[in-house]
């Protein structure tokens, strides 16, 4: 009831101040009421787009610094810069890495195969893991069938190693010793790779161009 008699009584005082004014005086108060509306609706949209910006420059700052975090692996022994810096390692980390990958899958005898080759697919990529696992038991079943067989496998000095964000070339030579009769082979070995949450991971390992036998 109160709230009932303070809107008439509003009412009143308005008609009271409208009396005696010109039509137009009423359209005027009404327009100006109706553009300080639109004001305070379009300043609360402008609030709402700025903080929309800001959460999108955080969150672009919050990606970027995660993107740009170094993460530094050092095995034991090893020195030199050896990181990642969010997906890209350093080149040092690079050359150690197919270093290790060369020995472990290029240098291996019947006595020494399984433990290497087991160590080299805990760096598998999930997704290339039964293609590069049945590659090596390939490997596996060719020493049991000749047990007198080793392999050496050394990184050639005289041609580059190329580098790509997926995929390591390495000019390679292979010394094939079985039953006292050595044959050396020349080629590249492949090494694809990606690097996952400061990772690597390896994806493949291919032989390409061992046609020559260096005599």
């Amino acid at each position: 009831m109160l709230d009932f008699l303070g809107m008439q009584d509003h009412d009143e005082a308005e008609a009271r101040q409208l009396k005696g004014k010109p039509a137009s005086f009423g359209i005027h108060r009404y327009l100006q009421g109706s553009a300080n509306l639109f004001e305070e609706n379009r300043l609360l949209k402008v609030a709402i787009v700025g903080l929309f910006g800001i959460s999108a420059v955080l969150g672009l700052l919050i990606y970027t610094s995660n993107q740009n975090q170094r993460i530094v692996v050092v095995p034991f022994g090893a020195g030199g810069d050896l990181y990642v810096t969010g997906n890209k390692p350093s080149d040092a980390y690079l050359r150690t890495i197919t270093r290790n990958v060369v020995a472990l899958s290029g240098t291996y005898s019947a006595f020494s195969a399984d433990r290497q080759f087991q160590e080299l697919l805990s760096i598998v990529h999930p997704s290339a893991y039964d293609s590069v696992r049945d590659g090596l038991n390939a490997l596996l079943d060719e020493l049991s069938n000749n047990p007198t067989l080793s392999i050496a496998t050394y990184i050639r000095s005289d041609q580059p190693v190329t580098f790509t964000n997926s995929d390591i070339v390495v000019p390679v030579e292979k010394v094939r010793v079985i039953g006292g009769v050595i044959r050396k082979f020349r080629g590249n070995l492949r090494i694809g790779y990606i690097i996952d949450n400061g990772r690597f991971w390896l994806t493949r390992l291919t032989e390409e161009q061992f046609d020559a036998d260096i005599r």
